[in-house]
């Protein structure tokens, strides 16, 4: 039994890493694109939408060529991450939105809870399906 829960926590904890890190690399992006182009945004909310929705996909596909195997084995509930690691990314890059926010800077969309939610959901269904 603890050996079950041990495995699932390490298990989101370790894949919340590894998106937000995808997330976090995705933001410092975007703040280089802002520099050059004087635009960091997506004009239309929903090309925005599915353009981070992509953005994970293919962090996704690249997390699989360096991780191509399971973290953890998989647990009894077999795709739980893809709905609590999204869940605890969004919160993360919405705590550093706000963080900066607070200080005056500028902020990109990744750095709210949906869009990081989506980016990350998008990293972990790559990861569910395809992982070996």
């Amino acid at each position: 039994m603890f050996e079950f829960l041990f495995d699932l926590i390490v298990g989101l904890i370790l894949e919340f890493g590894i998106e937000l890190g995808g997330a976090v690399l995705l933001d410092l992006v975007m703040r280089v694109i802002a520099k050059v182009f004087d635009s960091s945004r997506f004009q239309n909310a929903f090309l925005a939408f599915f353009a981070y929705l992509f953005f994970g996909v293919a962090m996704g596909a690249f997390s699989l060529l360096l991780f191509p195997h399971h973290l953890f084995h998989p647990s009894r509930f077999h795709g739980l991450s893809l709905i609590i690691s999204p869940v605890i990314t969004g919160l993360a890059m919405w705590l550093v939105g706000t963080e900066l926010l607070e200080k005056g800077k500028q902020i990109t969309r990744i750095e709210s809870f949906g869009y990081a939610a989506v980016f990350a959901f998008g990293m972990a269904l790559m990861r569910f399906l395809f992982t070996r």
